[in-house]
């Protein structure tokens, strides 16, 4: 496998060198070959670069038909000034697996829209996510593998990790171990859900919400939301959103991430609490605590693929992607 990384964001490979050290390190042991985008090491204040040199980055790594995944370094909040200019035409004549998760659901759903032979993936990052330390990098790793490797047309089944952690340690350097807490996914009227799987993260959504590089949703998606260190009053901000645009309306049932490092504001209440207020009593079925975000270890999602997600039996089935 020969993954190009990207940072159209967040200039986490200048930011953080030894986490970037570390996770090259465990790509390397893992035989995997790695394309530097052209921006790594490079930082302008809060963003890689420029705009047109994200751009530049991005459509780089695209042309170069040696590679077999585009791969975030990590995530941030500008990933969505970039999406005019990528060639999505030539992308889709010469796909590759688009992977990321994040402030990288501007990429993957504008992927997923403009150029659908591609494989999209909300998965690990470089830098975030494997640059992780040990055990949990592995199993991030396995189950990255399990999706990227099934065949088209051939069912994957991810069993949920059985245990987890949002804790904030071990960035740079290894502190001491994270403390990890039992897994658990609940629901709150049909513990299986099945149809189409579309969405990511909530807060990047609202930068592209409606634009030509938001997917058409139709009666038969599961709409997949997640976030990170977010408040109670922003996470119901972005819950209301998504209600006002007619979101909640287009699709069939909803699958909630974790929410990594959530402030309640002294409320007590939980995100699935807030979407349960904001939805106002509409009859939208909801798996919640799913693992495919900011905490860890995590399953990778392949979006728009068939999915059966079992809230009981912890399990998910990717298809047909």
């Amino acid at each position: 496998m020969k993954i190009g990384y990207y940072s159209a964001s967040t200039p986490i490979t200048a930011i953080s060198p030894q986490r970037f050290a570390r996770a090259k390190r465990f790509l390397k042991a893992q035989d995997v070959q790695l394309v530097a985008g052209v921006l790594t090491n490079q930082q302008d204040h809060y963003r890689s670069g420029f705009i047109q040199q994200r751009v530049s980055e991005l459509n780089t790594l695209i042309y170069d038909e040696t590679i077999d995944v585009i791969m975030a370094t990590i995530g941030g909040t500008n990933t969505n000034a970039v999406l005019p200019y990528l060639d999505y035409a030539y992308l889709n004549q010469h796909p590759k697996t688009i992977v990321g998760y994040s402030d990288a659901t501007a990429l993957l759903l504008a992927v997923q829209t403009k150029a659908p032979n591609c494989r999209v993936i909300y998965g690990p990052a470089l830098v975030a996510s494997l640059g992780e330390w040990s055990p949990l990098v592995e199993m991030t790793w396995r189950n990255f593998l399990a999706v990227y490797q099934t065949p088209m047309q051939q069912v994957v089944t991810v069993a949920a990790p059985t245990e987890w952690t949002d804790e904030a340690a071990n960035w740079e350097t290894y502190d001491y171990p994270k403390q990890m807490q039992i897994n658990e996914w609940h629901y709150t009227t049909q513990p299986v859900l099945s149809g189409r799987l579309i969405g990511g993260n909530l807060n990047t959504m609202y930068g592209f919400l409606k634009s030509p590089y938001f997917p058409q949703l139709t009666a038969d998606d599961i709409l997949f939301i997640e976030d990170a260190e977010k408040d109670a009053a922003t996470l119901e901000k972005n819950f209301v959103m998504l209600q006002l645009a007619g979101i909640f309306k287009q699709v069939k049932g909803i699958i909630l991430g974790k929410h990594a490092l959530f402030d309640d504001q002294g409320t007590n209440r939980r995100p699935i609490d807030i979407l349960l207020e904001v939805l106002n009593g509409q009859e939208l079925p909801i798996i919640y605590d799913y693992d495919s975000c900011h905490t860890v270890p995590m399953i990778s999602t392949p979006l728009g693929a068939q999915v059966r997600i079992d809230a009981v039996e912890q399990t998910v089935s990717f298809s047909e992607f």
